[in-house]
C-alpha cells in the first residue's frame, strides 16, 4: 500500500529554523519529524511513499532514501494552493491504482493503532476532540459516519478535529472530487481544501468513518515542537552515562554528540555531531553539528551548524548562526 505525504509547506511559523531546512526535517526526540511518521508507516507494512515537496524537497527525498527502504516517488508543488491541490497534483502526475491509499500530513506526530485504519472497510479519517474547534477542520457525525466536514468553521457543529491521517478506500472518487473543486475554483479560506473534496465524496454516497487519535501532536510552531519533544522523550527509558557530566532523564543524546562538563536535561534532544561544553541545557532541541559553550539554555531550539557561546538565554537560533556574549 502507498502513503502520500504532503511536505511542500514553507513552515513560516517555525522561522528561522526553516530558512534552510524543510519543516519535516526538523529534529524532535532524536530524529526528524518525518522520521517518526515513516517509522509508524513502516510498522504497518506500507511499502510505497509518495512525497509532495517544495524548494528544499531534495533534502527530504535524500533523507528517506538514506534511512528507509520504501519505494519512493515525488512531485514538485511549485505553487502552494492548499492540501486539496497538493493531493490532486500528485494523483494527476503519478496516476493512481484502483486500491486504497493513505494520506499522512508531514508536520503531525500521532499515537494511534494505524493497523485498524489500514484494515478498515470504509474510507476512514483520524479525529481528535479539541477545545477550540474553530481552528481546525471539523467533522459532524450521523449514525457513526461523517455527515459533514468543514474547514475552520465559524460555528462548529462538533469538536471532532481532523488530525491529518486519512485512509482512502475509493481513490477514484477522491480524484474526481478534487478535480471538480479545482476545475470549478471551489476554495475555502483561499485554498483548495481536502475537506471540501471529502464532503463531495460524502454527497456522492461515500460512507466515511472516523477513528479516535488519542495522542496528537502538532509540530507547527516552536512551542508545539518543544511540547512534542517532551511527549516523545517520555517514552525513552535509556539514560546515557557520560563521564564528567550529569544527565537528567528523559533525554535523547546521539552517540556521535559530545557532552563535556555539562548538565543535560530533562527533556533535551541532542542530534548527531553536536557538542555541548560547560553548559546547562534543559527542555531544548539541539540540532546537528551545533556547538554550545558556557550556556544556560532552557525552552530553546538551536538550528543546524549553529554556535552559541554565552550566558542564560531562551533561544530560537536558526541554522549556521553564531551568537557570543563577550564580557
Amino acid at each position: 500500500m502507498k502513503a502520500i505525504i504532503p511536505a511542500a509547506g514553507i513552515g513560516t511559523r517555525l522561522l528561522p529554523q526553516t530558512y534552510t531546512v524543510p519543516k519535516p526535517l526538523l529534529y524532535v526526540a532524536g530524529k526528524p519529524i518525518i522520521g517518526h511518521i515513516l517509522d509508524d508507516l513502516e510498522k504497518i507494512g506500507i511499502d510505497e511513499i509518495g512525497l509532495i515537496v517544495g524548494d528544499k524537497g531534495g533534502k527530504i527525498t535524500d533523507y528517506v532514501n538514506s534511512n528507509y527502504s520504501f519505494r519512493l516517488d515525488y512531485v514538485y508543488q511549485e505553487e502552494r494552493c492548499g492540501l486539496g491541490h497538493a493531493i490532486y497534483l500528485y494523483l494527476s502526475e503519478k496516476g493512481y491504482r484502483d486500491e486504497p491509499l493513505m494520506i499522512v500530513l508531514s508536520d503531525t506526530i500521532f499515537n494511534a493503532d494505524l493497523t485498524k485504519i489500514k484494515n478498515s472497510d470504509y474510507t476512514t479519517i483520524g479525529v481528535h476532540k479539541v477545545d477550540t474547534p474553530k481552528r481546525y477542520g471539523i467533522v459532524e457525525l450521523e449514525h457513526g459516519f461523517i455527515k459533514s466536514l468543514v474547514e475552520k468553521p465559524a460555528a462548529p457543529k462538533s469538536n471532532l478535529a481532523i488530525v491529518g491521517v486519512y485512509f482512502i478506500k475509493n481513490v477514484s472518487l477522491l480524484f474526481k472530487s478534487l478535480q471538480y473543486i479545482i476545475q470549478n475554483d471551489v476554495k475555502t479560506k483561499g485554498e483548495y481544501q481536502l475537506t471540501d473534496a471529502l464532503q463531495l465524496m460524502v454527497d456522492n454516497g461515500e460512507e466515511i468513518a472516523v477513528f479516535d487519535v488519542d495522542g496528537w501532536h502538532d509540530c507547527g510552531t516552536p512551542e508545539t515542537l518543544l511540547q512534542t519533544n517532551r511527549y516523545l522523550l517520555d517514552s525513552i527509558s535509556n539514560v546515557p552515562i557520560i563521564s564528567g557530566s550529569i544527565i537528567i532523564p528523559p533525554v535523547y543524546i546521539s552517540n556521535s554528540a559530545i557532552i563535556d562538563n555539562s548538565i543535560i536535561g530533562p527533556y533535551v534532544s541532542i542530534a548527531s555531531s553536536a557538542k555541548v561544553t560547560k553548559s546547562i541545557v534543559e527542555d531544548s532541541i539541539i540540532n546537528e553539528n551545533s556547538f554550545i559553550s558556557n550556556g544556560l539554555i532552557r525552552n530553546s531550539i538551536i538550528g543546524y551548524n549553529a554556535v552559541f557561546d554565552g550566558q542564560f538565554s531562551v533561544l530560537n537560533v536558526g541554522d549556521s548562526s553564531q551568537i557570543a556574549f563577550v564580557k
